[in-house]
């Protein structure tokens, strides 16, 4: 066995929503008299990805002794479960570096190249802890804002990590909390947030000024509006502390 990066889970936090289950393609996380477990070391591969799908941060990542993630082991393990339905989970959940991938693509990838640098980027679903938050660029967007920009990938997203949300449809409470220890945990160089110019969609900016004032983190970020028809028509720099 080696020290290496495994999930821990906080048995006393858990609410029994069974939400990281789901989220675990490996099937390493099996509900247990209505607490989240983790099945076996060798099922978990420690990046992380079920993290994000915590509504009360019970899940968190230590380094330990455990023994290495068996793929084959997985595989059959998955193969075993006799509810179908729980072992099919998206795979879409898993992070990825995205700009890894491509630095290894010879072929051409299309007439115009995206910016994004990893996955996945909904605020529902990071990890506070993945990798590509530390002391980046962090791009926090409304998630209607790419649609309504043509060239929000050249002009916004390149050389920034990103996350997205929608401020008036989901919990602003969990962004809150999940922005806090995203902030605390990375020390971000930069913070830029981009809201459309309707009325409820203002309201990320002040998610993420209630974020900062949580996690105590005195920095200024850069708020940018934009309009309907995808300019910007707006910038600003909002002071905190």
């Amino acid at each position: 066995m080696a020290v290496r990066n495994i999930v821990k889970i906080d048995e006393a936090k858990c609410n029994s929503c069974g939400k990281c289950a789901k989220a675990c393609i490996e099937g390493a996380i099996k509900m247990v008299n209505g607490k989240a477990r983790l099945v076996s070391d060798i099922y978990c591969d420690g990046l992380g990805a079920c993290i994000g799908s915590c509504p009360v941060d019970a899940i968190t990542i230590e380094k330990r002794e455990a023994a290495d993630f068996d793929q084959e082991a997985t595989k059959k393990h998955l193969a075993e479960k006799d509810d179908a339905q729980t072992a099919f989970v998206c795979p879409g959940m898993a992070m990825k570096n995205l700009m890894d991938e491509e630095q290894q693509q010879t072929e051409s990838i299309g007439p115009v190249q995206s910016q994004l640098r990893h996955w996945p980027v909904q605020l529902n679903l990071v990890s506070p802890q993945a990798w590509y938050f530390k002391d980046a660029d962090l791009l926090i967007t409304a998630d209607c804002v790419p649609f309504a920009m043509g060239d929000f990938h050249d002009k916004l997203l390149k050389n920034h990590s990103i996350v997205i949300g929608c401020p008036k449809l989901d919990d602003a409470q969990f962004y809150i909390d999940k922005l806090a220890d995203l902030i605390k945990i990375n020390k971000p160089k930069s913070l830029t947030v981009v809201h459309m110019e309707v009325p409820c969609c203002f309201g990320l900016a002040g998610i993420v000024r209630k974020a900062l004032a949580k996690c105590g983190v005195n920095m200024s970020f850069k708020d940018i509006t934009i309009s309907l028809k995808g300019k910007i028509i707006k910038t600003e720099t909002v002071a905190i502390g």
